[in-house]
């Protein structure tokens, strides 16, 4: 399978999670986009358009922590960030947008850390 193609399919598979997924203000959507190299995640308001909460493996405070980690690990570093910081604005639940993704590997790492930092989804 070509790269066109995987990034023609996820693109296809998001289309059909966010018929499905919409955050409002009471449950905001808690989406997830991994690239090669990185991993971010925005808790999103749809009713405003506006991102209430985000983290990434390139924000000073999880990049700290980076050293010598695997993916997996650094995806639970930013569930664990974006957790915080949502619960900073008084957000306790989400809806969980898996952007596309399979949920394993790092996807499934940041959703776990992020319900055992105390989010509900």
């Amino acid at each position: 399978m070509s790269t066109i193609n995987t990034r023609a399919a996820r693109l296809h598979r998001h289309v059909r999670v966010r018929a499905k997924v919409e955050g409002s203000e009471s449950r905001p959507r808690l989406n997830v986009f991994r690239s090669v190299n990185h991993l971010y995640a925005q808790v999103i308001d749809d009713s405003q358009g506006c991102t209430l909460a985000a983290a990434s493996t390139l924000d000073s405070e999880v990049k700290k922590q980076l050293d010598g980690k695997t993916k997996v690990e650094q995806a639970k570093l930013v569930g664990a960030a974006i957790a915080k910081r949502a619960k900073e604005k008084g957000i306790e639940q989400v809806v969980f947008d898996r952007g596309g993704f399979k949920y394993h590997g790092r996807v499934k790492a940041l959703a776990d850390a992020a319900r055992e930092a105390g989010l509900k989804f």
